[in-house]
């Protein structure tokens, strides 16, 4: 019969009065004093907010400063197939064409993305996707008269996004210390934001030009900072994880140790290695190959993909586009007619509030923060809608009181979009999935989000024509649901660690218990995953299937809560 001798469980990081992250004694093993090197174990404290976690976090976040432009008049005049009009115009099937060949591009640039970020590494894959999206703003800067070069350019240009748009998040969550991960990757839609707002200055300041210029300074700034990420990242280190997985155990080391700001044999970086390592091998339990479908038939995937690729389609079910698309009208109400302008001002409050979400993703965590915000841009939209179409529509009160009552609710709705689901999205669909199925489950993730952000562009005027402002009753429903969906399905990540995160959803933690579940450690933590394949550990060391030996499913499962111990098998 085999015995079990019971360990405790570690604790927590804790913070001190000085703003450092000082490790508890018993982060890792109790009985473990020294490093897989032999080396005393430091407990020194941990500086996160550091000169280099911001140049990292400012780096890798330039993958969102992206942006594309707005059709000024001489791009119209060169390239617009209706000349009834002044200035011409795009027909359907022409502007339906350049349209949709830049969500076609991000469609397979995500789906593509996990692959390649997968047998590159995520480094070099940042700088293949960036020097892609360079590619296509050459092919379309470079034609005077051709709508076709423009359309390709934007396939190519879309495949460089869409690509970005998975390696930018996964890069910084697998690289940032666990607890700021949320606000690193949160920086991608910081950047994100601060790319749309520079196009609209840049818009502005040159709408009076009447020449190429206007629309090719655009596309030319646009240039300049994949260029600046793909130089360089190359200077900074891959992600420990991916390096782990190929073998490069010192430089995932060396990389953990960096972020953290510690060295190697500090108590905090062998923890996390030893969690990496434990995940590895019970992954590889059953074999090192594993075939691709697993992505949704592995330990608790076909939840997890479902959930990422509803979270990113919530994400753009928020309805912020909506208020972009509605923000001129709004604001010709009051006298404000220069949609340049009315760009300029929604980008700006879009840009500043979302260093709120930095913010808010690490001290009031995933789950309330994405509840309250659903709930808040519920009531935003109510009201919106309401006023839109009794008031403007209907035309019942004052134009302009009702014009001031829409915008003032159109930026309390930016901010609370701003400061919740516009950034932890993307720091919990890079959080959710283990290292083996991360990348292409962060693909299939975001290209929920690309499909519904052209669906939504594409029908949005074929909506609004027949129910103009009721269509933001649509998008109020939807965060309402959104809301509920958190508070059911997504469990809380926040100051924990992707193995960790990992373990919570193989356990079936209740998401609305998880805030204060408590994880296991060492060997239970990758005995959770063996136990989930059907896999027992023999007194060899080898594996069985489940039922030969070892411990069940059942068995893990119940080893939670405050109540878990580290099980380690001896015969008696």
């Amino acid at each position: 019969m085999a015995g079990l001798v019971q360990r405790l469980m570690p604790g927590r990081a804790r913070e001190d009065s000085e703003g450092t992250l000082r490790a508890s004694r018993d982060a890792t093993d109790p009985t473990e004093v020294k490093s897989e090197k032999g080396e005393e174990l430091s407990d020194e404290p941990i500086k996160l907010l550091r000169f280099r976690i911001i140049i990292m976090g400012a780096i890798v976040s330039l993958g969102g400063f992206i942006f594309g432009f707005v059709a000024m008049p001489d791009f119209l005049a060169r390239f617009a197939d209706i000349r009834t009009t002044n200035p011409p115009s795009f027909g359907n099937v022409r502007e339906g064409t350049i349209v949709g060949l830049l969500s076609i591009g991000t469609l397979i640039g995500v789906l593509i993305a996990g692959p390649i970020a997968n047998a590159l590494g995520r480094k070099k894959g940042i700088v293949l996707w960036n020097l892609i999206f360079i590619v296509g703003v050459i092919i379309q800067i470079t034609t005077s008269r051709s709508w076709v070069q423009i359309a390709i350019g934007r396939l190519v240009a879309g495949f460089g996004v869409g690509g970005l748009s998975v390696m930018t998040p996964m890069y910084q969550s697998e690289t940032a210390p666990r607890q700021i991960r949320g606000a690193l990757v949160s920086t991608y839609q910081l950047f994100i934001t601060l790319g749309i707002l520079v196009a609209y200055l840049i818009n502005l300041g040159t709408e009076k030009i009447r020449s190429p210029a206007s629309w090719r300074i655009t596309m030319g700034v646009g240039f300049i900072f994949p260029t600046l990420m793909a130089v360089c990242i190359m200077f900074l280190p891959e992600s420990p994880r991916w390096d782990y997985r190929k073998g490069n155990i010192d430089a995932a080391r060396r990389c953990i140790a960096k972020a953290y700001g510690v060295p190697e044999h500090h108590r905090e970086v062998v923890r996390e290695m030893r969690e990496i390592r434990e995940k590895f091998e019970a992954e590889n339990a059953g074999g090192v190959k594993h075939p691709w479908y697993e992505v949704v038939t592995g330990p608790r995937m076909t939840y997890r993909v479902l959930l990422g690729i509803t979270l990113q389609i919530f994400q753009q079910l928020t309805g912020a586009n909506y208020f972009f698309y509605y923000g001129t009208t709004v604001f010709q109400s009051i006298g404000l007619a220069d949609p340049y302008v009315t760009s300029v001002i929604l980008g700006a409050v879009n840009f500043g509030c979302t260093f709120g979400g930095l913010y808010v993703v690490e001290h009031f965590g995933r789950r309330v923060s994405l509840m309250v915000g659903g709930c808040a841009m519920f009531v935003c939209f109510m009201i919106f809608a309401s006023v839109g179409y009794f008031g403007l529509t209907l035309g019942h009160g004052d134009s302009h009181t009702n014009g001031y009552v829409m915008i003032i609710f159109t930026c309390i709705f930016l901010l609370f979009y701003a400061t919740t689901w516009a950034p932890i999205i993307w720091a919990l669909v890079a959080e959710i999935y283990p290292s083996r199925y991360r990348a292409t489950a962060m693909g299939l993730a975001t290209a929920g989000n690309w499909s519904f952000n052209f669906l939504i562009s594409f029908f949005t005027p074929f909506i609004t024509g027949a129910i103009d402002y009721r269509y933001g009753y649509v998008f109020a429903s939807c965060n309402l649901v959104g809301a509920v969906i958190v508070y059911f399905f997504v469990c809380e990540s926040q100051g924990r660690s992707l193995e960790e995160i990992d373990t919570m959803y193989i356990m079936h933690v209740k998401p609305w218990q998880s805030k204060h579940w408590v994880p296991p450690e060492g060997e239970v933590l990758g005995e959770t995953d063996r136990a989930q394949l059907g896999l027992s550990q023999t007194q060899g060391g080898g594996y069985v299937k489940e039922g030969e030996g070892g411990m069940n499913r059942r068995q893990v499962g119940e080893m939670s809560g405050h109540q878990r111990r580290e099980n380690i098998a001896s015969d008696v």
